[in-house]
């Protein structure tokens, strides 16, 4: 997923401690003392603990955590809001812990803009007023300021409303107004800080939609901060989960819902609907056993079926592309009416899904056919691998029982023989 992808923020080796012996502090975080044990013995708090991550442009970075995890903590540190004890940032190749006020009132005015839990607007201003307070501050002409606001405006669904007060609007449209006013700047990197924490949930949910309508149009670089793991998993790329200032565990949602790296992000994750989350990508078997239909007949198909001790492979042209899938019973039939090849028995109305299909989208497609699911690439076709039936039942049921798990994975392993 970020390969060839140029890195946006780097954040390197990053530690911020409050408190007056950051020194002693900072000596004793290098040598492996927990945030506890530092705050007992020197009265300094650890906020962020050498904390070392990418984020990639037009990613939507979610860093999420319980309060006083040290996430809006970090976000600070991004923008420099506060300077950190040690370690360096990176924006667009450039250290920004080195650059000076001025230098760093730019960076904040050109390449970044916030958006803040409680909106943050001025209340005597009108709300094209209040989308524009950026491009004042840059000092952009009233026509200008007026044109990108409007325009800023309408990306967030606010036409109508550009002559009104915040006052007259509610909770869901004032927050729209904050993030029209962030990207009226036309910022490189938008910096979301528990931006619809405060926010009722039914329009809270329509605040990420418009978010992820707005970032497939606008491709912006947005690093998101949230309590929330269903918020986080909705909207983020990836997910840097953070506990006592430290980075726990940093992927994909898939990523961090199938492989937990500690017991701590193991008791967030475990009551997430695996379900939407878990994809063909994880559960399919590479590889498989396949016949060529232009090369394989019906007595070489039965040969390499009785090898494998397979009851159903599926089909492939000479560009690997898939075909559908032939059944050992349709097989011996062509057998015995002497068919030179197997183009009358092969199923090519099965469904094929691609590698980002979810578990939920994935079970009504088994329940019609007797077939595993063909993965295939989205742009030519080919075989990737197979989603089979017990996989399936395993992941969405999700038994306690290991009995019952173990003969469930032994049907595939003994119908499929498929390596993962």
């Amino acid at each position: 997923m970020t390969e060839n992808r140029n890195v946006k923020i780097k954040v390197e080796k990053l530690s911020l401690i409050f408190g007056k012996n950051k020194e002693s502090a900072l000596n004793l975080l290098n040598q492996g003392c927990s945030k506890a044990e530092i705050l007992e013995k020197t009265k300094c708090t650890v906020g962020v603990d050498r904390a070392s991550f990418e984020i990639y442009e037009g990613e939507v970075f979610v860093i999420m955590g319980l309060s006083g995890s040290g996430k809006s903590t970090l976000l600070r540190c991004i923008n420099r809001l506060h300077k950190p004890t040690c370690g360096h940032i990176y924006i667009n190749n450039e250290d920004i812990t080195t650059k000076t006020n001025k230098e760093l009132l730019e960076i904040r005015r050109t390449e970044m803009s916030m958006v803040f839990q409680n909106f943050g607007l001025l209340p005597h201003r009108t709300i094209w007023e209040n989308a524009a307070f950026g491009l004042e501050i840059k000092n952009e002409k009233t026509g200008v300021r007026h044109e990108k606001a409007i325009e800023a405006l309408h990306t967030v669904g606010l036409d109508g409303y550009e002559n009104q007060y915040p006052k007259s609007l509610s909770g869901g449209m004032q927050q729209r107004v904050g993030l029209a006013r962030a990207i009226a700047n036309n910022p490189e990197v938008l910096l979301m800080d528990e931006a619809f924490s405060a926010l009722d949930p039914l329009i809270k949910s329509d605040m990420q939609d418009e978010l992820l309508d707005i970032q497939n149009k606008l491709h912006k670089t947005i690093v998101f901060i949230t309590h929330d793991l269903d918020e986080a998993i909705k909207l983020g790329d990836r997910i840097a989960i953070m506990k006592d200032g430290v980075i726990e565990q940093l992927g994909t949602a898939e990523e961090i819902i199938t492989s937990p790296a500690s017991e701590y992000v193991q008791a967030f994750v475990e009551k997430v609907d695996r379900k939407t989350i878990i994809t063909a990508g994880t559960l399919m078997f590479q590889k498989p056993v396949t016949l060529l239909i232009e090369k394989d007949g019906p007595e070489g198909a039965l040969r390499k079926m009785k090898t494998e001790s397979l009851e159903v492979l599926p089909v492939v042209d000479k560009n690997k592309k898939f075909v559908g899938f032939v059944w050992m019973n349709d097989v011996i039939h062509a057998a015995k009416q002497k068919h030179l090849d197997l183009v009358s028995v092969v199923k090519t109305d099965v469904p094929s899904i691609h590698k980002n299909y979810t578990v939920e989208e994935m079970l009504p497609l088994i329940s019609e056919v007797r077939t595993p699911l063909a993965v295939v690439d989205e742009t030519n076709g080919r075989l990737l691998g197979v989603v089979t039936q017990p996989s399936l039942i395993i992941e969405s049921t999700r038994f306690d029982n290991e009995d019952e798990i173990s003969e469930l994975k032994e049907q595939a392993k003994e119908y499929f023989k498929w390596k993962k």
